[in-house]
């Protein structure tokens, strides 16, 4: 009798201990590959000297090139037969733009599984002053990520210098009091809660300005300006929580940034991974150059290649995690990858933005309603395997006494 007790128990027991309790922000460090951010180029087969060295240094820095950003090149001859999605991007482009010549360059994010959204566009010599791939901000952000930021909120200014002020203020008071008083999760160092970087394991939060008149950020600002027009034109400094390997769990208007809100979306970054799917849960992944393997893994770099490859581990794989549900004191908003609606990420002209989403029909929400808690798919933190684990764990605990019962009464 006491030892099946004792092997339920046991059975129990490791449904418990069999659930990640590493940081939602270690995990994504260490195991969320970056989405590819696709490069589409628009051309007649002709460019210049500049534009071919640009396009040659993109290739290079591409993933397929052995390089280290997160994109993928893809040219377009305007006479030769485009797929439905390419063909619909092109001839919005055009229409926005009538007068405009090729070569012209769009860049796509994937928001969710089969999401593509457009979130830049421009000629390709804008594209080559621009810095798409790269800028002083995000060498900054990635370099601090590898270090042990847990998170790095970036700010992009307004032309409101009492606005941005008040917004770094309010960041980085409440940054500062909930790095020391968030514990981290217990259970980390157990099976299926390994680390496998030495970056050190730090509640540590930072605040990161970008300037909207710096021309090397000319691309960010572009981007986080086209997601949230409407806060841009009223001169709201824009907020962006950058965590993982350059994921941005959002842009929010600074107007709805408050203690309450950098605090929930600092808990959910700072629990406990459920482990579950990366594309269900909000957020885009910034185009940038960063070697994170070898500098999260270094010498243990072949290690974990090996353990990855062999199946052991899912170290680098986009394994992703469902987002606990929150409480936030600014509204009521729906999740980034909850609604089917087009991205509008709009600017002056009113251009490629509207155009759209491909590969799929379903996109993300209007970023320009307001911000609330980081709620994505699901009302619990248990992963399905986890749950069904447990379930077969309580059916068992559940016979066990009916059997121990029985065995109790037959000795009477």
């Amino acid at each position: 009798m006491r030892r099946l007790t004792a092997i339920l128990i046991c059975l129990l027991s490791e449904s418990i201990v069999s659930a990640c309790n590493v940081p939602v922000f270690r995990y994504a460090l260490e195991r969320w590959r970056p989405d590819f951010c696709e490069v589409i180029v628009f051309h007649d087969g002709n460019f210049t000297a500049e534009q071919k060295q640009f396009l040659q240094s993109l290739d290079i820095t591409s993933l397929d090139g052995d390089g280290t950003a997160n994109l993928k090149v893809i040219r377009q001859h305007v006479s030769e037969p485009m797929d439905d999605a390419t063909n619909e991007l092109w001839s919005t482009l055009q229409k926005s733009q009538p007068a405009a010549s090729v070569p012209q360059l769009v860049v796509r994010s994937r928001v969710g599984r089969g999401r593509l959204v457009n979130n830049w566009h421009g000629s390709l010599d804008d594209a080559v002053r621009s810095g798409i791939v790269q800028s002083p901000v995000r060498r900054e952000l990635s370099r601090r990520l590898v270090t042990g930021d847990s998170a790095v909120w970036l700010v992009l200014k307004s032309d409101d210098a009492e606005r941005n002020k008040a917004t770094i203020s309010i960041l980085s008071s409440q940054l500062k009091a909930l790095g020391s008083k968030i514990p981290l999760p217990e259970g980390i160092g157990l099976p299926g809660s390994e680390l496998f970087s030495d970056v050190p394991l730090l509640m540590r939060f930072s605040v990161l300005e970008i300037d909207p008149k710096d021309p090397e950020e000319a691309y960010l600002v572009r981007l986080f300006h086209g997601l949230d027009p409407d806060s841009t034109a009223a001169g709201d400094p824009l907020v962006v929580p950058v965590f993982g390997r350059g994921r941005a769990l959002e842009v929010i208007p600074a107007s709805k940034v408050d203690a309450g809100l950098v605090e929930d979306l600092t808990l959910f970054l700072c629990g406990a991974c459920s482990c579950q799917v990366k594309d269900l849960n909000p957020g885009f992944d910034l185009l940038l150059s960063a070697a994170w393997n070898k500098e999260l893994f270094g010498e243990n770099l072949d290690d974990v290649t090996a353990r990855l490859e062999a199946g052991t581990e899912d170290v680098a794989l986009p394994e992703l995690v469902l987002i606990p549900p929150g409480q936030s004191t600014t509204g009521n908003l729906s999740s980034l990858a909850d609604k089917g609606e087009k991205l509008e990420m709009q600017t002056s002209e009113k251009s490629i933005y509207d155009a759209a989403v491909t590969h799929s029909a379903a996109t993300v929400h209007d970023h320009r309603s307001s911000f609330s808690s980081p709620v994505v798919v699901a009302e619990n933190n248990t992963s399905p395997a986890n749950s069904v684990f447990s379930v077969i764990a309580v059916l068992v605990l559940f016979v066990g006494f009916i059997v121990l019962a029985k065995a109790s009464r037959a000795t009477f």
